[in-house]
């Protein structure tokens, strides 16, 4: 690191460092003029010390800048992400004979490409700073020999590298992988941010194994009694041609559909429309079976178990409003993407034509003086869950005055620009990784300018993000509101959200699970039932922590945790597992941690009073099977990453070739970045030191020499 420094004089001449100079020259001169006790010699020093110490006073009062550079060479960043994922391990390249084999019978073959990577920092030299790094759903440091991971997000680990190295000097990115991701978007869309060579190692074999497998299952979460509803399964074959696929699916252990399917090709998929009858009330489980066929790869994939919940009707909310707003039909659309909810859309001023009591949820939309006038006896006296969405037009005072989980202090009727902040903590209910991650980077809302004040503990979902402040105040929460389940959205603009998603991701799948998930909790204790357990989803992947909730409602259907809730879940072999439901806010939350592969029933009870309480349910863990779905490596997709950045893809026994490519790459190469930094003279510390110095020599020799 090289480091200079220079006086810059700015807006003043740089005639003053002559007139400074000449200032201690004519001090030294009149002070030194007349004979004095010393010698010569002494009198001339002294003079030059005194003038050279005045030069420098003199100068601290016409306080130029000096001017710093510094100058500090980057060395190139040579990125490498090794795919840890379990496809590596299972779908191996085919086999030559000079292949080694450990003493035990297992390949080396996995083991060798990562050392071989790892020898790439020190064949590479001092010349570039490589970093190390392995991936499967998340990205983490270094290598690895484990080859573990469930899932495969190679578009998440492109993202992680480029948001952390953002701004540094890479040189090229090396991905060793197989192509195959189960997770995430396409990975060529995120391997276009980088503005860098990115050299793709081909691992995997592109040839797919004997296999039978459910390739995914579209349903619907619910049906109503008495209906018929469809679910969709693709079902596929790989290298089985002239099979016969069994297929059948049982409703709770009951067979209520088989099929079977020639399989004609080698590559062979087919999408079945089943259809099935609603015919029970309640939450049922179906399990899709394929039946194994003789040297099948895996029978994991074998199987899937969907829930679906039979009711009686469709639940009714009611959005009302005061003005048309494109917002009113993003809400409609998203809320009516579950079959079980119908939405009735109505100004405030004809609400006189609505029957509120028989709605399930009112929404109350951007809601006026006029709004609040005219619902004050049902705002006040109901107990029909409702959703306030504030905007330019709300009435902030009456809004302040009508509910108790927020105040907004405003002066003036403005509005601010706001993005999303989700709060991890949050447990009434669940949202996806991916949701969660789109909403984080969707556009701005308008929420009221002012200061926020939540009175709800653990009911914010997201918090307001302005600019890039993270602050405290919430832009949407739920709570409990003397007895009647409320939210609030403090924000307008969801239409910017639809356009966007739509846009990004083709679809609008997050928005709608968000207000489906937000609609479920505010109606879910519709029915007035006084105990209710259930787990966040029906069906947890492998690994995955169990969470479970609880709601207790007291006479007066408020919620209430005063008594222990215990739970038991059971497996089908007969294994018991107990628990205690942990208090949280007003209700009652468990995370029972990972349980094994399974399926469970559960029984939650507790006792309020005198009365006993009772609920029960079921849930599956099922095992993450998603990196036996795909068999084949996808190299196709590496040659496009490759190409579309400049690098080149490579098979595992070419890794030594990486070494020549990175040092004949012209763009490849150090940079050295200038930095200039502008400070006051007055600043320099040293300068006061030398002062200091020059003064008392001067005044040492004068007093060893008698003058005073």
């Amino acid at each position: 690191m090289l480091f200079l420094f220079s006086i810059t004089w700015g807006t003043i001449s740089g005639w003053w460092a002559p007139v400074c100079l000449l200032l201690g020259v004519l001090y030294a001169w009149v002070m030194y003029r007349q004979p004095v006790h010393l010698a010569d010699k002494f009198r001339y020093i002294l003079s030059a010390v005194r003038a050279i110490a005045v030069f420098f006073i003199a100068l601290l009062l016409v306080s130029p800048l000096v001017k710093s550079t510094n100058y500090k060479p980057q060395k190139p960043l040579i990125l490498i992400a090794q795919d840890n994922s379990e496809s590596i391990k299972l779908f191996k390249a085919p086999a030559k004979s000079d292949r080694k084999v450990s003493p035990s019978g297992g390949d080396l073959e996995g083991a060798k490409f990562v050392d071989e990577l790892g020898k790439l920092k020190q064949q590479l030299g001092d010349g570039y700073e490589v970093q190390e790094f392995n991936f499967g759903h998340d990205l983490n440091s270094g290598l690895s020999k484990s080859f573990n991971a469930r899932q495969t997000n190679i578009a998440a680990a492109l993202h992680q590298l480029n948001d952390r190295f953002v701004n540094q000097n890479i040189g090229a990115l090396i991905l060793a992988t197989d192509g195959s991701y189960n997770q995430g978007s396409d990975p060529q869309y995120e391997a276009r941010n980088f503005k860098t060579n990115i050299y793709t190692v081909a691992l995997g074999d592109t040839v797919a194994k004997r296999d039978l497998l459910i390739g995914n299952v579209n349903y619907n979460k619910t049906a109503f009694l008495g209906n018929d509803f469809e679910i969709e399964v693709l079902v596929e074959a790989w290298q089985s041609k002239g099979e016969t696929m069994h297929l059948t699916v049982t409703e709770d252990g009951r067979q209520v559909n088989s099929q079977i399917i020639a399989v004609n090709s080698d590559g062979f998929k087919k999408l079945l429309t089943i259809k099935l009858n609603a015919d029970r009330k309640g939450i049922h489980k179906f399990n899709i079976g394929i039946m194994p066929v003789k040297n099948e790869l895996s029978t994991q994939n074998n199987t899937e178990t969907i829930y679906v919940e039979v009711l009686d009707a469709k639940q009714k909310i009611l959005l009302l409003y005061d003005g048309p707003h494109p917002d009113i039909s993003v809400i409609r659309q998203a809320i009516e993407s579950n079959k079980n909810y119908e939405v009735k859309t109505s100004l405030t001023a004809d609400i006189g034509s609505v029957k509120l009591s028989d709605y399930s949820l009112v929404i109350l939309y951007q809601p006026s003086a006029i709004s609040f006038g005219t619902l004050k006896d049902f705002i006040a006296k109901g107990k029909t869950p409702l959703w306030y969405m504030l905007g330019a037009q709300a009435d902030i005072f009456n809004f302040n005055t009508r509910q108790k989980l927020i105040r907004i202090s405003t002066a003036r009727q403005e509005m601010q620009e706001t993005f999303v902040q989700p709060v991890p903590d949050f447990s009434s209910f669940t949202l996806s990784d991916s949701t969660l991650q789109k909403i984080s980077r969707m556009p701005p809302l308008l929420a009221p300018f002012g200061s926020y004040t939540a009175s709800v503990a653990n009911g914010v979902l997201f918090k307001q993000k302005i600019g890039s402040v993270a602050t405290s105040y919430p832009l949407l929460l739920f709570g409990d509101d003397n007895g009647r389940r409320t939210g609030v959205l403090t924000a307008e603009g969801l239409w910017r959200w639809q356009l966007t998603e739509y846009q990004t991701y083709g679809n609008h799948h997050a928005l709608e699970e968000l207000f489906n998930q937000s609609v479920q909790y505010l109606t879910a204790n519709a029915n007035r039932q006084r105990f209710r357990a259930y787990p966040a989803k029906n069906i947890f992947d492998e690994g995955e922590n169990v969470l479970l909730n609880a709601e207790l409602y007291n006479d007066a259907l408020e919620l209430t945790n005063t008594p222990d809730v215990k739970i038991d879940l059971k497996t089908t072999d007969g294994k018991n597992y107990s628990f205690l439901f942990t208090r949280n806010g007003q209700s009652y939350q468990l995370d029972a941690g990972t349980l094994p592969v399974g399926e469970y029933t559960y029984t939650a009870n507790t006792k309020l009073g005198n009365r006993l309480f009772n609920a029960s349910g079921q849930l599956t863990v099922k095992p993450l099977n998603l990196e036996i779905r795909q068999s084949a490596a996808n190299h196709q997709l590496l040659r496009n990453i490759a190409k579309q950045s400049g690098g080149e893809m490579l098979q595992p026994s070419q890794i030594n070739k990486l070494v020549n490519l990175i040092k004949q790459n012209e763009n490849i190469k150090t940079l050295v970045y200038e930095d200039k930094h502008y400070s006051d003279l007055i600043d320099v510390k040293w300068i006061f030191v030398l002062i200091i110095a020059l003064l008392g020599a001067e005044w040492f020799l004068r007093k060893r020499e008698g003058e005073v």
